[in-house]
């Protein structure tokens, strides 16, 4: 996925003297950030489709090479995020630009892994393997729901809301054909390592905080006494 970065003047703010300001606008998968970029430029040096400064006016060299500097700067932050090969925003660009520091951001199944290689370890200490095989399968499931809902290998995290665990309970009961109770066990192993990613600052609350696990549909039986 590309960046666009595009210089243009607000020629409604025009200062006293006749300089607009300058303004930059990022634009990272449909979403837009635009900031000032401290600069004042008069609208008759402006060239627009050349993204700079007349050549020969004054200040025209500064001018463009503090121009020159922004792009760059935006465009090392850009790689940066690629890199890192995690989810990232247009607003985590203008952050990182800005040298400020970003939080990473985990996906879903990305996130109940490394929970599961946690968990692991207390094999055996705290934990017993049959414990940490029910976490596992409730992940394959997860990951299966996520392709079969949203046609892509994971989810971000901070992306949950509740209507995420709803549908994850269709799931399981129109394609795996479970039972509730065995659906509303997956749903509470599934709710355990988002509530350790809300402990851990990478959620701001619980996204399911709100859920009520549906209840179990009980069998009724009659018997009729004959004398």
């Amino acid at each position: 996925m590309k960046i666009n970065i595009r210089l243009f003047l607000n020629r409604s703010k025009a200062n006293s003297v006749g300089k607009c300001p300058l303004i930059c606008r990022i634009t990272y998968n449909k979403e837009r950030k635009e900031f000032f970029t401290g600069l004042f430029i008069h609208p008759k040096y402006w060239k627009g489709k050349e993204q700079g400064v007349t050549d020969g006016t004054e200040n025209s060299d500064y001018m463009n090479t503090q121009l020159s500097l922004i792009i760059n700067k935006i465009n090392q932050a850009f790689i940066l995020l690629q890199v890192q090969e995690s989810i990232f925003t247009v607003e985590d660009i203008y952050a990182l630009y800005k040298g400020e520091k970003i939080k990473k951001e985990y996906n879903t199944i990305e996130y109940f892994e490394m929970f599961l290689e946690r968990l692991k370890k207390l094999i055996g200490i705290d934990l017993k393997q049959a414990t940490w095989n029910k976490f596992f399968y409730v992940n394959q499931h997860v990951k299966a729901f996520i392709r079969w809902k949203y046609d892509r290998n994971d989810y971000a995290l901070k992306d949950l809301k509740l209507q995420f665990l709803h549908d994850f309970e269709y799931y399981l009961k129109v394609e795996k054909k479970q039972c509730q109770i065995t659906i509303n066990k997956s749903i509470q192993r599934f709710r355990k390592p988002v509530k350790v990613a809300v402990a851990e600052g990478y959620l701001d609350r619980d996204p399911f905080c709100c859920l009520r696990p549906s209840l179990q549909r009980r069998r009724l039986y009659f018997f009729q006494w004959t004398n």
